[in-house]
């Protein structure tokens, strides 16, 4: 079957508020999101949601969906970011978090790892300050005070390097960010991956936060508060990487078979929390069981928390990590403990 998808950066440059529009024309902005980001794929959409999404971007049918073209993942080598939401090349990803769940950490390690695999890193800074930042920029190449600043320095590097640029969420307010985006795209720079953030944390109560996007990180507050880091919840984290036909299909079954097993263990643990292990059915405990292995693997340590953890930084290839998920979901590590699982690398058997 041809795989397909919606062409994210024509919606983001036609319709650049796409949560007042869709709702003008009887669309949940939660249901374009996910079609935009691929949890939805767009062959079991609804005709009606495509024609109308295809009215707000005065364009036809054939030019919002894509057909079998080839997306790019870059490999962070993050086990649950590259397994659940993998960052498209050259599209843009949005943080959706409350403060305190980690993303700035996050942030700052994917710039650790990309800047050693020769990407140029750009941050944008906020007009507002904000002393939480000192970390993250400690670890980016350039940092920026504005949007024409942010475009001189892509010029520059432009097509030798690759770039990472990154920005708050008061810059897509502004539609410094559409404008910026549609500048790059009518010119001669070339590969711009753009993560947007909110520092504020209201992007958490909104449907489309950011506008349309292509890979959407929604932290998670149960994880942060028990120390599951990183924080970047595997059920509603999601990226139109999955729904390409170049992505093996390994992939997709594994992570898959993941949410799935997460899923039920969520379910499961809100009653033991209540009462206790046996309170499950004991045809459920195996479930249980694989799915807290399951979570403890997907923590791992980051080379930019060295000093604060004690616990040298793992990098994990996508290919290790779904050989590990699968012996995980199929039984293979039953007989380690679920501490033993935090916070490693690879797993040992």
């Amino acid at each position: 079957m041809e795989k397909l998808r919606l062409n994210v950066p024509l919606l983001r440059k036609r319709v650049p508020n796409l949560t007042s529009a869709a709702r003008s024309v009887g669309l949940r902005p939660a249901t374009v999101s996910n079609l935009c980001t691929g949890k939805i794929p767009v062959g079991r959409s609804e005709v009606r949601t495509l024609v109308a999404l295809a009215s707000l971007a005065q364009c036809t049918l054939d030019e919002l969906i894509l057909r079998g073209e080839t997306v790019e993942m870059i490999e962070t080598k993050i086990k649950t970011v590259d397994l659940f939401a993998p960052i498209v090349k050259g599209g843009t990803v949005g943080l959706v978090a409350r403060p305190g769940m980690g993303q700035l950490v996050v942030l700052a390690e994917l710039f650790h790892r990309l800047k050693k695999e020769g990407y140029k890193t750009i941050f944008l800074m906020p007009e507002e300050n904000h002393p939480e930042l000192m970390d993250l920029t400690g670890e980016v190449d350039v940092v920026v005070d504005s949007i024409d600043k942010a475009y001189e320095e892509m010029k520059a590097v432009a097509p030798k390097q690759d770039v990472i640029f990154t920005a708050d969420r008061s810059h897509v307010l502004t539609g410094e960010i559409y404008d910026l985006q549609q500048k790059i795209e009518e010119t001669e720079v070339q590969s711009v991956t753009t993560i947007l953030l909110d520092l504020k944390g209201a992007s958490v109560d909104e449907d489309l936060p950011y506008g349309p996007l292509e890979t959407l990180w929604q932290f998670d507050a149960d994880l942060a508060a028990r120390h599951k880091f990183p924080a970047v919840n595997p059920i509603y984290s999601t990226s139109s990487v999955l729904e390409v036909a170049h992505l093996e299909q390994t992939h997709l079954t594994v992570q898959q078979k993941a949410q799935k097993l997460l899923r039920r263990y969520r379910e499961l643990r809100s009653l033991v929390n209540v009462k206790g292990i046996d309170g499950i059915p004991a045809s459920e405990v195996q479930v249980y069981n694989r799915g807290e292995r399951l979570e403890a693997y997907l923590t791992q340590p980051f080379f930019v928390a060295e000093d604060f953890t004690g616990i040298k930084g793992e990098e994990v290839a996508l290919e290790t990590t779904l050989n590990d998920i699968r012996k995980i979901i199929d039984g293979g590590a039953d007989s380690q403990t679920v501490e033993s699982l935090n916070f490693i690398g690879k797993l040992s058997v």
